[in-house]
């Protein structure tokens, strides 16, 4: 029953809408880590189609984000007859999110980026502007959810989003937690990288060269040390404060990388420790892999 409860809860269609420069390819991207299926500058005569994928899934299609960009009036009716069908045919949340700014602001933004108002090809992006608030004003009624990023960076545009559409108690972060060794090269996906080739090393005890960190001999031979004690126990407070701001950041994952000389002992060793004690948390699904434990091993 609260299976059955809970998938009711996340059948939901987002219509990602609003002005041209105002910020929905963010929004696309920040729903996409949030699970949605997304998909970018559909017709609205298709959301129907969208609608009826989810209900036939039987809750494996949850959530699903549109892009819809309005080019003509033809667009708006579509859309307008879309939605009605949703709502008389469909049991399925459906939210308008409307991304809107300033006039100044979207002028702005074209010249940054120097590109050409899709209203306006050939004339001022202040003229397409225009043109595109007057024909989105009733769908801008329509909306459930309105946010004007005109002082919006994007990091913050991405935490008003999640904080709106992440309907669960917490924020689960995948971390990946990976050793490596520093001689095969650093991990380039590693938003945070440790380096413990200070620690003993077990490649010079000859009954523990061939082995790796994930044996009970090897890893009891890292920890049994004082300053390795030491190091955990400040690594474990930095990532306990590291890791929440990263969430609030609105931050979809977080590759924690451990190296020593080979990435066999002692690198392996910390991250299988390090996959332990932050895998205890509600907050985090925690990875843990080795890169290069298994690269001598013959």
């Amino acid at each position: 029953m609260n299976e059955s409860t809970e998938t009711t809860a996340l059948a939901k269609l987002v219509i990602i809408t609003g002005m041209s420069g105002a910020g929905k390819t963010i929004a696309v991207q920040s729903l996409e880590d949030l699970g949605f299926f997304c998909v970018d500058n559909l017709p609205p005569v298709l959301i129907p189609k969208f609608a009826e994928l989810i209900e036939q899934s039987k809750g494996k299609i949850g959530k699903v984000a549109l892009v819809i960009d309005l080019r003509g009036r033809e667009f708006f009716t579509a859309l307008s007859e879309s939605l009605n069908h949703i709502r008389d045919h469909y049991t399925i949340s459906c939210e308008i999110l409307f991304l809107d700014a300033t006039d100044g602001v979207l002028v702005r933004r074209y010249k940054e980026s120097r590109r050409r108002h899709p209203l306006a090809p050939d004339g001022m992006p202040l003229d397409g502007i225009h043109q595109e608030r007057k024909l989105l004003e009733e769908l801008k009624g329509w909306a459930t959810q309105v946010i004007d990023t005109s002082n919006l960076k994007p990091a913050q545009l991405k935490e008003r989003i999640i904080s709106r559409f992440n309907h669960t108690n917490q924020q689960v972060m995948p971390i990946n937690v990976t050793s490596f060794g520093f001689k095969y090269g650093v991990p380039i996906d590693a938003d945070l990288i440790f380096d413990v080739r200070f620690l003993p090393n077990p490649h010079y005890v000859d009954a523990l060269r061939p082995r790796t960190g994930q044996d009970a001999e090897v890893y009891d031979y890292v920890m049994k040390w004082p300053e390795t004690q030491a190091f955990l126990q400040k690594l474990l407070d930095m990532l306990n404060f590291l890791i929440p701001q990263y969430q609030k950041e609105g931050k979809g994952q977080v590759v924690i990388g451990i190296g020593c000389t080979g990435g066999k002992h002692r690198s392996v060793a910390i991250a299988e420790y390090l996959g332990r004690m932050i895998g205890s948390s509600d907050t985090e699904v925690v990875r843990v892999s080795h890169r290069d434990s298994e690269r001598d091993r013959h």
